[in-house]
């Protein structure tokens, strides 16, 4: 979400909730990460009195605005996607409350993709390593529109790696993904943190657009120096739809599984567990799908204060066969 502080008479600043995303060069060597996190600070607003010439001071008045941005899907009882549904066919609450107003409604297709992908190069994924690369690339050709969409390429092990950095291009894409190379521990939650603090936060200035992050892992951590409930938050706070692609091949629901569900299910997106090696790309092919299949509503909430707590976010449908999927909530800033 955003907060734009409006200065009656003279100015608007917009202030952003997901901090200063950080650009990095391209190329291999590790990024650095946080220990822990610490909030985005709002800039502090303008404000000031215009003078004429009688020396009278005009008032300027300082009024706080909020609006929140939520993509999501709706499914039918198959889980196939309905996309002619419209803003009256569902139910909003905002931290159990209504909205106050609703500002937009619409099927959300034609923001560009900002993706990273995001593939675990640890030793546990040796034997399937050569054949997730390839379904990735393929992902990416067949996704990304050029000159429009872009993606970048991370790979993790003990450490996140850049490999590509943002780039519609994907033949340079490929070769980040080619570069990726085995070994190592498993630090997911450092990966996950680091990849939507520097990447995919958004700024002021950015362009406004679909931001997700593709996760190929066995969800088994053993390295990351960030908590769990510490990488969800910076995903809910950058507003990034988390996908994640089981690389465990056991036909077990093991613990690795269960993580990558509930990072899902906290940021709006979905997991998959394909079992078979081979049927990775048809993950990919889901993934592709649902983002073209969404909705965005925009919304001012009710009773907003800019105090920095989390508010949850519930979306359902008039029609009970129908399942919406969403993020479950955000943070609001702090002034």
């Amino acid at each position: 979400m955003r907060i734009n502080y409006i200065a009656l008479v003279f100015c608007t600043a917009l202030l952003p909730v997901g901090g200063t995303a950080q650009q990095f060069a391209s190329g291999s060597g590790a990024l650095p990460y946080a220990n822990s996190f610490v909030p985005p600070q709002p800039a502090t607003a303008i404000v000031s009195a215009d003078t004429d010439s009688s020396n009278d001071s005009i008032l300027t008045i300082k009024k706080r605005v909020s609006e929140v941005h939520v993509l999501f899907t709706a499914t039918d009882r198959h889980g196939k996607f309905v996309r002619n549904l419209n803003e009256n066919d569902f139910v909003i609450l905002d931290d159990n409350k209504p909205p106050q107003a609703v500002s937009d409604f619409r099927r959300e297709t034609d923001l560009p993709l900002q993706l990273g992908l995001l593939i675990d190069t640890s030793g546990s994924v040796h034997g399937r390593f050569d054949f997730e690369q390839q379904a990735a690339i393929n992902f990416l050709q067949q996704t990304l529109r050029a000159n429009f969409d872009e993606a970048f390429i991370m790979g993790f092990s003990t450490h996140p790696q850049l490999t590509q950095d943002f780039t519609g291009d994907a033949k340079l894409l490929e070769v980040g993904v080619q570069r990726l190379q085995e070994g190592g521990g498993t630090a997911l939650y450092d990966a996950i943190y680091t990849a939507c603090k520097n990447k995919l936060a958004s700024t002021e200035d950015a362009t406004p657009a679909r931001r997700a992050l593709i996760i190929l892992s066995d969800g088994e951590d053993n390295q990351s120096e960030v908590s769990r409930s510490q990488a969800i938050e910076m995903a809910q706070r950058a507003e990034v739809t988390i996908y994640a692609i089981s690389t465990d091949d056991s036909g077990l629901i093991l613990r690795g599984d269960k993580v990558l569900q509930e990072i899902a299910d906290a940021t709006g997106g979905r997991a998959f567990f394909p079992y078979k090696t081979k049927d990775i790309k048809n993950s990919f092919a889901a993934i592709e799908d649902e983002l073209r299949s969404q909705y965005v509503i925009s919304y001012h909430p009710a009773d907003f204060e800019a105090d920095g707590h989390y508010r949850s976010i519930e979306i359902s449908a008039l029609k009970k066969e129908l399942q919406v999927r969403s993020r479950r909530g955000y943070f609001a800033p702090r002034q």
